[in-house]
């Protein structure tokens, strides 16, 4: 798989389609950084997998134009990523972000290295089919690590895969819970994400055999 990044920063904030399937948190994080001037970049278009996802109340209230496409509405994955990156482009997205959207999508050659994900853990423990949400952190609970987090990456045809730009650490203590891990954790998405998002709008990202490389580094 050959990514073709930008070597030089956009003249202008991002456009941003930003693909949700629940609460639309990370909507909400992004659209108060933009509002604050901290994230150069504008919301184009929200696209949800579920009609009845709270996201696409926050997307409307948000002014954000917005298409609802049922996964069940699809006979096959290829027939599902057709309609949502015809999306993308009617709205001139220059990068695609998953928002904790649990359908799995096939990429379109036109989008490699258009595409990011975040994930509630340090890729690569806790994560592929199976591991979203709520039960990436029961499942760090149960293990008794010391330590996740979340990962930032370019997305591909696997679930939770590609290469990583982003990582954030937090520490997990005896007394916790999932719902405190949990919280932790997306804490540090709320950094993890606009921070992964403004390095490709400055043109700072390049992959070379198959790992990012941040300019400066």
């Amino acid at each position: 798989m050959t990514y073709l990044l930008p070597t030089e920063p956009f003249d202008r904030p991002l456009r941003l389609a930003v693909l949700i399937s629940g609460g639309g948190t990370t909507l909400d994080n992004f659209q108060s950084r933009i509002d604050a001037g901290e994230l150069p970049a504008k919301v184009a278009v929200v696209i949800a997998s579920r009609a009845d996802c709270r996201g696409v109340e926050k997307a409307k209230n948000y002014g954000v134009p917005t298409v609802v496409l049922p996964r069940r509405d699809f006979s096959s994955t290829e027939e599902f990523s057709e309609n949502v990156f015809a999306a993308c482009r009617e709205a001139q997205a220059d990068l695609v972000t998953l928002a904790g959207f649990l359908s799995l999508i096939s990429i379109p050659e036109d989008f490699l290295g258009r595409v990011m994900n975040i994930h509630p853990s340090l890729i690569p423990s806790f994560c592929g089919p199976g591991f979203y949400g709520s039960h990436v952190h029961k499942a760090v609970h149960k293990r008794g690590v010391r330590t996740t987090g979340c990962t930032v990456h370019f997305a591909d045809n696997e679930y939770d895969h590609g290469p990583i730009i982003v990582q954030k650490t937090v520490p997990v203590f005896g007394r916790d819970t999932p719902d405190d891990i949990a919280a932790r954790v997306f804490e540090q998405e709320c950094v993890a994400y606009p921070e992964a998002i403004a390095l490709y709008q400055q043109g700072k990202l390049q992959i070379r055999e198959g790992r990012v490389w941040i300019d400066g580094e």
